[in-house]
């Protein structure tokens, strides 16, 4: 009986062991595949996913903040600075990190001045970018006002105080449409931005060039942005500076425009309205633009103000209009020497053929007149231009037809945008047979009546053209008929290397006119300075110089209404000279009109004798050391 029990005490002993063994084999498995899942865990972490998850980590500890580059400087032929940046501070709101807009403003406004015109600024800006971080609610602060935000900083979550560059044209007004303004960024530019695929060199960035040269070359001037790697703490604080990665400064531009002459001529017009274009016959370099009235590219930088905006938008004068590029007016008389030139290269008239003129042109009932009652007597070419006789072209465009004319004159470039490097221009009206057929709608409105014909040989009828234009024609016409495409950049400097890209070097065209038939216009148009229509303008001139005046009625700009208390004014003819001297090698060439000038041997030849007078000798006109000349001289 005792060995029984003694047996089955052994073989519940037995039993019991192997269920502990088979337990601990049990956890030890257990243990062994958590183990291994956690080492594969631990391996897939730190070896498959290290760089993932150390970029995160990094992301975590390290911010990347855009460092805007340095915008490029804008000179003109002679080094004078009309564009550059200055740095100064600005304090900015984060919209999405202020709770209280209205309150923030309101309590920030016990601390600093911030006036109504900031607060509706600002109003302007939140509309404009908003998908920009920041936006200024003041700009220039001073440094006591610096130190007194910094100390109070804690109170103004989401507001900051970042010094930023900003854009300066040192010389004010002058050249203004040439230069065009900045502004901030909004959703138009962002799209430009996206199309040429630059996204990542604007971050940072809140200005954009919103006309002018600042447009057109937008993305030579702003330059390539820098990045620094800053240490954040968990608040979202920076730390400490990492690294960085410098901008590159955008490229500098140097002009062919001479800012002295530019200032002068745009003194010349007083408070007229017009426009003036002078260029470089032998390169095409624009030498002044000018357009009046003029604007100041300064009042936008940091986003215009209302009342400033309001001033120039509702000013009858519109004065943000180019009219240089963008004003298409009737040429008047200043399109003789070219109907002249077309008559000598299709072989309807020679130099001697001379008309008898008896102050009128009879054509199917209808009288056109000159204007000169009873008429030049017999006139011959050079007579034709000298006089300004209208009958002689009103023969001539009836003897050569539409399509003769049309043909020729789009040789020279009228009717058509030159490539000048700024936005904005206007193709002008050179009318055809089959701009006619484009232009209107009903069949008899399509058809071209012979009459029609007649008014186009002085300049007059479906004509216009821009002042640019007929710049361009008349440095053609000196230039020997190779023409070059107007620019006014003349060279651009990279920023890194300080090499110079020509922009214009080629001429574009050049035109098979006979040198003979130039010489016969040519010789005509210097006859019109020393004893036509010119001759009392440039009496006394210490160069031989070619001209023509022109009388263009009047035709709404651009379809603009002009306000009724100044109506009487504004349907006086325009006034028109072109030009070009020295006669023999013509340096210069240009097209001046002034709107509702009257008479272009009264209004526009004598500026265009200033213009001249300044580029060839140095003279400057009485009275013209002026704010404008003191800027350019004081900048230099």
């Amino acid at each position: 009986m005792r060995r029984r029990h003694h047996h089955d005490a052994f073989h519940h002993q037995d039993s019991d062991l192997y269920r502990f063994r088979f337990r601990l084999g049990f956890a030890a498995v257990a243990v062994l595949i958590a183990f291994t899942l956690l080492f594969a865990r631990f391996f897939w972490l730190q070896v498959i996913q290290h760089d993932y998850y150390a970029t995160r980590a990094e992301g975590n500890r390290i911010s990347l903040v855009p460092v805007t580059p340095n915008r490029g400087v804008i000179v003109d032929r002679n080094g004078t600075v009309m564009a550059r940046n200055y740095s100064a501070f600005t304090l900015e709101i984060t919209p999405s990190k202020v709770r209280d807009l209205e309150a923030s403003i309101e309590e920030l406004s016990r601390l600093i001045e911030i006036q109504t015109k900031d607060r509706k600024r600002f109003k302007k800006l939140m509309d404009e970018s908003k998908n920009f971080e920041s936006i200024p609610i003041r700009t220039r602060l001073t440094d006591k006002e610096v130190a007194k935000f910094a100390a109070n900083r804690y109170r103004f979550p989401g507001i900051e105080v970042k010094a930023r560059l900003f854009r300066q044209y040192p010389l004010g007004e002058v050249g203004s449409h040439a230069l065009g303004y900045i502004g901030r960024v909004n959703d138009r530019d962002l799209d430009t931005i996206r199309n040429a695929e630059l996204e990542a060199n604007y971050k940072g960035t809140d200005h954009f060039g919103k006309s002018g040269l600042e447009q057109k070359y937008e993305f030579a001037l702003h330059g390539k942005t820098g990045y620094e790697e800053v240490e954040i703490d968990a608040g979202g604080r920076a730390v400490r500076n990492l690294s960085r990665t410098a901008p590159v400064p955008g490229n500098n531009l140097t002009l062919t425009l001479d800012a002295k002459l530019q200032a002068i001529t745009e003194q010349a017009f007083g408070d007229r309205r017009g426009a003036l274009v002078a260029i470089e016959p032998e390169t095409g370099g624009i030498l002044a633009l000018v357009s009046k009235p003029t604007f100041d590219p300064n009042l936008f930088v940091d986003g215009i103000r209302t009342d400033d905006w309001d001033a120039y938008n509702t000013n009858p004068d519109k004065p943000m209009i180019n009219r240089a590029i963008y004003g298409t007016y009737p040429p008047g008389s200043t399109f003789k020497p070219f109907m002249a030139l077309a008559a000598l290269e299709t072989g309807k008239r020679t130099p001697q053929q001379s008309i008898s003129d008896p102050g009128y042109f009879n054509f199917g009932g209808h009288h056109f007149r000159d204007d000169k009652v009873g008429g030049h007597g017999m006139v011959d070419m050079y007579k034709s231009i000298v006089h300004s006789c209208d009958t002689y072209y009103y023969m001539l465009a009836n003897d050569m037809g539409i399509e003769n004319i049309a043909n020729f004159m789009g040789q020279l470039g009228l009717g058509q945008r030159t490539g000048i490097d700024i936005e904005g221009e206007s193709e002008g009206v050179l009318p055809s047979q089959a701009w006619k057929k484009r232009r209107f709608k009903r069949p008899e409105q399509q058809k071209w009546y012979a009459g029609e014909t007649i008014s186009i040989g002085i300049g007059q009828g479906y004509n216009s053209y821009t002042p640019l234009q007929l710049a361009l024609a008349t440095a053609t016409v000196a230039n020997n008929g190779v023409m070059f495409r107007p620019h006014i950049v003349k060279y651009i400097v990279d920023s890194k290397s300080g090499e110079k890209s020509m922009v214009e070097p080629e001429p574009i065209r050049r035109l098979p006119f006979k040198q003979q038939n130039i010489d016969v216009i040519k010789k005509a148009m210097v006859g019109v300075n020393k004893e036509g229509t010119g001759g009392r303008a440039f009496a006394g001139a210490e160069y031989e110089s070619g001209g023509k005046t022109g009388t263009a009625q009047v035709y709404s700009l651009k379809g603009e209404k002009y306000e009724a208390g100044k109506v009487k004014e504004r349907l006086r003819d325009h006034a028109l000279f072109v030009a070009f001297a020295p006669a023999d090698k013509p340096k210069i060439a240009l097209a001046v009109l002034v709107e509702n000038g009257g008479f272009g041997a009264q209004s526009a030849a004598p500026i265009a004798r200033m213009v001249i007078d300044y580029y060839l000798l140095g003279k400057l006109p009485k009275g013209a050391a002026t704010e404008d000349e003191s800027a350019v001289e004081a900048d230099e």
